[in-house]
């Protein structure tokens, strides 16, 4: 070969420097498991962030079901963030061409924070939920029981991951055959097939899956409505709706409307707690069957008010009921045990399902059912001489609350319009409520905020926020706390009073200010997962003691006190009133 052959090999070898080629797949923990980088970094905040405490104690199944959905969300996340960086902006640097050097060490790095993360979250974990615990006066959760909670949170990660990886397959299965078949551009395809995916997939969750568990949901709860609750028997008082003198027949009130009209104490009973001769207690209800509509049912309460006469009572409760139809048993016994059974209660019922389907599927219902008693109740009221006629009274609790508030368009026009109010529990969605909250005093908490001084409306979480002085310190003389009362009971760790879709991407005041008597101040807001949290949360509002959670049980004889307290009425005679109530309980 002359030096001639050899410039010009030299200069064809040159002149071409082909790309190089990614190196071949290396073996990693991440890349054997199948799992993208970035997603799994994300999957581990959010999994992280799930395992914070929330309002109410979670076991450890409950939260490996919470975690593993939060985590597989999170994975999601980090894949959409991903690509858009991956297909169009990483590439346009150098350093992108260098990134095999170092995706086996990273990766082996990210698996190993990946295990110390969860071992040492998971332990964090079950130190926060024994503070949760502890906060309740429940027994403490075990540490390294709580360790199990990883063994569901990797099955319910795997589980929804292997269904998203499913609906990608289908999707790109899709696109090819819109490409063979219709001729499309294989980059149409690509973006057609996805969407038609997800169309087919929302409309199997809202045609099937939503249609189909509403009409279960309505198939199995309208067979519990017509049952009846172990040992309740049909009362012969006639003072009760179903008894044999009232027109509200027996089998037509429902499971809780039969509850509600059989249970309390008798007169005789009342006398022996209170030391005095009672009366028979009023109650008067209408089922879903008791009267063909809405407007019917609310012309049976008020004629069943008018048979037994409860327009001579010293206090007329009219109740919003929950989704199922029920009435607090404690608040109906503690009112009747303050007036000694001069009192009467009427309610009516709009729905079978619990509260929760009932908000999702029709909260009108509950609306308009509150509205149209109420308004009817008061129309027969207002009628009768101001001192010849009850106190009343509007109760609600949970969606009864919000029932009970759609009959008044302002706080100024319930005020006009009633007594006195007592809401427990009131779901965020409450629109007076919720207008109270934005516009509480400057410088208060949404937790338990002040309102106009505390003059007009007042909010309370224990007994010990419903000490009424009998004079007010600023203004001598005058009532602190003038009537007509209206009252809202909230604890700080209810999932249904802070319940709200803006927890999704908002954090609320009540996560920025100093917690309540029993919420942790190690609760955080992070995105996405604090309302999955709380979410959850809603599955468990009633799983702790009371005093906690979406339980009033224990603060209710005090909350009537503050609102509709007879003449006379002491702090004592409250006490007295919240012994009975245990005695009665515990006797049940």
């Amino acid at each position: 070969m002359d030096s001639a052959e050899s410039t010009t090999q030299a200069e064809d070898s040159s002149a071409v420097v082909p790309r190089p080629d990614p190196p071949a797949a290396r073996s990693s923990p991440v890349t054997i498991l199948g799992l993208d980088f970035v997603g799994l970094v994300f999957a581990l905040f959010f999994f992280a962030w799930s395992l914070s405490p929330s309002l109410v104690p979670r076991d450890w199944i409950f939260q490996g079901i919470v975690t593993g959905i939060t985590s597989a969300t999170g994975y999601g996340v980090g894949l959409l963030l991903a690509f858009p960086v991956r297909r169009w902006v990483a590439p346009r640097f150098a350093w992108w061409r260098l990134r095999y050097r170092f995706e086996l060490a990273s990766e082996i790095l990210v698996a190993v924070l990946a295990v110390s993360t969860v071992i040492s979250t998971l332990l964090a974990a079950a130190n926060w939920q024994r503070d949760v615990d502890l906060l309740m006066g429940m027994p403490p959760t075990a540490g390294a029981g709580y360790l199990r909670t990883g063994v569901i949170i990797v099955a319910i990660f795997a589980l929804v991951l292997l269904i998203a990886r499913g609906l990608r397959r289908a999707a790109r299965a899709l696109a090819e055959t819109l490409s063979a078949r219709l001729r499309l551009p294989l980059t149409v395809a690509h973006v057609l097939a996805p969407i038609t995916v997800a169309a087919i997939v929302l409309i199997f969750i809202d045609k099937v899956l939503l249609a189909g568990g509403s009409d279960a949901a309505r198939t199995v709860f309208a067979g519990q409505n017509n049952g009846t609750e172990h040992g309740v028997l049909q009362p012969i008082q006639p003072e009760r709706s179903g008894s044999p003198a009232s027109p509200a027949q027996w089998d037509t009130l429902g499971l809780q409307g039969r509850t509600f009209v059989a249970g309390g104490v008798g007169s005789s009973r009342l006398a022996q707690l209170n030391g005095a001769p009672a009366r028979e207690p009023i109650r008067v209800y209408a089922g879903l069957a008791s009267a063909p509509d809405l407007a019917a049912r609310v012309r049976l309460v008020v004629e069943e008010l008018d048979r037994t006469r409860a327009w001579d009572r010293k206090v007329l409760v009219v109740a919003g009921t929950t989704g199922t139809g029920w009435v607090n048993p404690a608040a109906a016994q503690s009112l009747e045990l303050m007036y000694n059974g001069d009192s009467a209660i009427a309610a009516l019922q709009y729905s079978f399902l619990p509260s929760w389907i009932s908000f999702l599927v029709d909260r009108s219902a509950a609306q308009r059912a509150g509205a149209a008693l109420i308004d009817g109740v008061r129309r027969q009221w207002a009628q009768l001489p101001v001192d010849h006629r009850p106190r009343l009274i509007v109760f609600g609790e949970s969606l009864g609350s919000q029932s009970a508030e759609s009959a008044f368009d302002s706080l100024p026009e319930l005020r006009r319009s009633v007594d006195g109010a007592l809401f427990v529990g009131p779901p965020n969605s409450n629109r007076l409520w919720r207008e109270i909250e934005d516009r509480r005093d400057p410088g208060t908490h949404e937790v338990l905020p002040s309102y106009a001084g505390g003059l007009i409306v007042r909010f309370a979480a224990g007994k010990q926020d419903l000490d009424v002085p009998e004079q007010d310190a600023i203004r001598p003389g005058l009532d602190p706390w003038p009537e007509p009362r209206v009252l809202y009971l909230q604890h700080a760790s209810d999932p249904v009073v802070w319940w709200n879709p803006n927890l999704l991407f908002t954090r609320p005041d009540w996560l920025t200010e100093p917690p309540g008597r029993d919420r942790t101040s190690a609760m955080r807001w992070y995105p996405l997962v604090t309302f999955w949290q709380v979410s959850a949360d809603l599955a468990r509002a009633q799983s702790p003691p009371s005093g906690h959670g979406h339980n009033y049980e224990d603060v209710l004889p005090y909350a009537w006190a503050a609102v509709a307290a007879p003449a006379g009425w002491t702090p004592a005679d409250s006490d007295r009133v919240a012994a009975a109530l245990t005695t009665i309980d515990a006797q049940r």
